[in-house]
């Protein structure tokens, strides 16, 4: 038996697949200390898992980020950005890692797992080897490891092959990390000197590709090719989605009546204003020959149910595991969880997400030709009726997701993360 930490910031989309594991290891007859936000204490519970509360210096609700940093309304562009590496990622560092230090002072710890937002778990890396447990990275969002055949992470710049790709990223590169983000890295620099007496080792957003070990939750086939992936990178295959407790909609039937079945959603963070896809999609498709499933999330249906066309279903929560095998096109902002059960089911996509990681998702899904990124935030509903049927009478977007669907279907996450925590708590041992 092991025992493993897993350190993850305050965000819902970052707590729940870390969740997954919690669980999968508790399961195998492992002892877990989850750390994160008091918010989720009840969810870490019900894993069996012991909880441990971040420090109020580190318990930044990322969800709402904007209550927790007025400041931050309005910002837009690298304004944006530099100011959420900051305050959201660089600065809860110095409280995570003292979080981290005095768990693993109160007991023995064979791995750390932390997810790539988590700056504390960056700055145990520089620790001595000998003086820490293996720091693992689990990728719970699409790999970040700098390469010289990839454009920095967090652009949604998508691969360029030959000397002027690899130029285009070297500029690219540069100026991300000595322009745009410059100041951001000496002060996380200066933070990890004062800590650990070095600096990150590298640009902040990298850190994850110099952990000990870095679990990718996807396979290679949605990945950008790197000729100099490091051999720390292991692809897991997405983590396995929950089977559905929700009961269906009383016109589920209506699914197998023969109409091509379009179904959008916005996730169960970013659906605070349907203006931005939800509602274009509907009208977008209200005189097509299609059925339009919408997802809320978990937010009210409110009024939208009672102004939909008659080509129109909604509903607060859906059966994924169900309703993804009816579905011919998926619209989406570009939750990588969501993107990956849509393709594990072989559905084509379209998607417009460009907040968070969602900017890389959806570069993703355009390069790899499963669907059609329409590289914008508010799509009009012109814009994806044109795309949901070309999606839709294109057989290549079929062909490319069912390519990478047979992939992610034939890949066992769970055995892939054991044998790499094995290795490590292995390793952990006889360096003791």
């Amino acid at each position: 038996m092991s025992s493993h930490l897993i350190a993850c910031t305050p965000a819902h989309g970052h707590v729940i697949p870390l969740l997954q594991v919690a669980r999968h290891l508790i399961e195998r007859g492992d002892e877990v200390t989850f750390l994160t936000s008091a918010r989720y204490a009840h969810r870490v519970a019900g894993t069996g898992a012991r909880f441990v509360a971040l420090p109020a210096a580190a318990d930044v609700d990322l969800d709402d980020a904007d209550g927790a940093f007025p400041e931050r309304v309005g910002l837009t562009g690298t304004a944006a950005l530099r100011f959420d590496m900051s305050n959201l990622f660089v600065r809860p560092g110095v409280a995570q890692l003292a979080a981290v230090r005095t768990v693993l002072a109160e007991r023995r710890i064979d791995t750390v797992l932390a997810e790539p937002l988590f700056l504390g778990a960056a700055l145990l890396q520089q620790v001595p080897r000998r003086e820490r447990p293996p720091v693992i990275a689990l990728g719970i969002f699409p790999l970040g490891v700098r390469s010289r055949d990839a454009a920095p992470f967090g652009l949604g710049v998508t691969p360029m092959s030959g000397p002027i790709g690899r130029l285009r990223n070297v500029v690219l590169r540069t100026v991300a990390e000595r322009v745009i983000f410059r100041r951001v890295q000496e002060e996380a620099d200066a933070l990890a000197t004062r800590e650990t007496g070095s600096g990150l080792g590298g640009f902040i957003l990298d850190w994850a590709g110099r952990a000990d070990a870095y679990v990718q939750f996807t396979v290679p086939e949605f990945e950008y090719p790197r000729s100099d992936l490091p051999p720390t990178v292991h692809f897991a295959g997405p983590l396995p989605g929950a089977s559905s407790a929700h009961a269906l909609p009383e016109w589920w039937s209506d699914l197998d009546a023969g109409a091509p079945v379009v179904h959008v959603t916005q996730g169960t963070i970013a659906n605070s204003d349907f203006s931005q896809l939800l509602l274009p999609t509907i009208d977008a498709l209200r005189d097509s020959d299609v059925l339009v499933v919408a997802s809320t999330g978990g937010r009210p249906v409110g009024d939208i149910a009672s102004d939909l066309p008659a080509n129109a279903r909604i509903a607060e929560y859906l059966p994924y595991d169900l309703l993804l095998a009816k579905t011919d096109v998926m619209v989406t902002n570009g939750g990588y969880g969501g993107v990956q059960q849509a393709l594990a089911h072989e559905t084509p996509l379209v998607v417009a997400g460009r907040t968070e990681d969602k900017v890389e998702v959806c570069a993703r899904v355009g390069w790899s030709g499963a669907g059609i990124d329409l590289r914008t935030q508010t799509p009009g509903a012109p814009t994806i009726r044109a795309a949901v049927h070309r999606v839709l009478n294109e057989p290549s977007f079929r062909a490319n997701a069912s390519r990478i669907g047979g992939a992610l279907q034939a890949a066992d996450a769970w055995q892939t993360l054991d044998r790499v925590i094995d290795a490590a708590a292995l390793q952990r041992t006889t360096l003791a």
